[in-house]
């Protein structure tokens, strides 16, 4: 990694820390160049301006989110409830501790928060990226199924992940196990559609 990776990286964690801390409109690019050890001329060279900034911040949430999910559904390999539950309580654990995570994956801010339309326009990315991830997982371990069937229980598991980072009703461990039984319930239902129409 050369000096300018480095320096960026500092900068968008810092970005990060400042945003989770006092959120980001109050963030400002001199103090975030103070807790990177750059200076703010620096900041400005490598985002040009704060937008410039929360789109970096945004776009490092959504790659790492992803990263997570296809590392996990791979360590998991053809266990499809394991991989699913993995992969399910992951996420609610993660949105349920991280404010920016939860923001990126529910598209959730306030007032006049700059970075909101950033997480917006990513979190319609992340859940297009993360669907793509487990269509790919299934092709794998369910090369079988019916393909449509297959798509409308990823989109279907993903969206009740998402309405329970929103509006918790149980705790993770519960909501995970359930909805990992979900997941296989229709993947199973996939598998069986696949096997009349093959």
């Amino acid at each position: 990694m050369n000096n300018g990776s480095r320096s960026r990286d500092a900068i968008v964690d810092a970005a990060r820390a400042l945003t989770v801390a006092s959120g980001w409109d109050a963030v400002r690019m001199g103090a975030v160049a103070r807790a990177a050890g750059v200076s703010r001329q620096t900041v400005y060279n490598e985002f040009g301006s704060k937008a410039g900034l929360a789109e970096a911040l945004a776009r490092r949430e959504v790659d790492r989110f992803v990263g997570d999910v296809r590392a996990l559904l791979r360590a998991h390999g053809d266990d499809v409830r394991a991989a699913a539950h993995a992969t399910i309580s992951h996420t609610l654990t993660q949105a349920a501790g991280d404010p920016l995570i939860k923001a990126v994956l529910t598209s959730t801010g306030g007032g006049s928060d700059e970075l909101l339309p950033y997480l917006t326009t990513r979190s319609e990315l992340v859940l297009t990226e993360a669907t793509e991830v487990l269509l790919e997982w299934a092709d794998g371990v369910l090369p079988d199924a019916d393909r449509a069937a297959v798509a409308f229980a990823t989109d279907s598991v993903i969206r009740l992940v998402i309405s329970h980072i929103v509006l918790p009703g149980a705790p993770v461990a519960q909501t995970a196990a359930a909805l990992a039984d979900l997941a296989v319930y229709l993947l199973l239902h996939a598998v069986t559609q696949g096997a009349r129409t093959g």
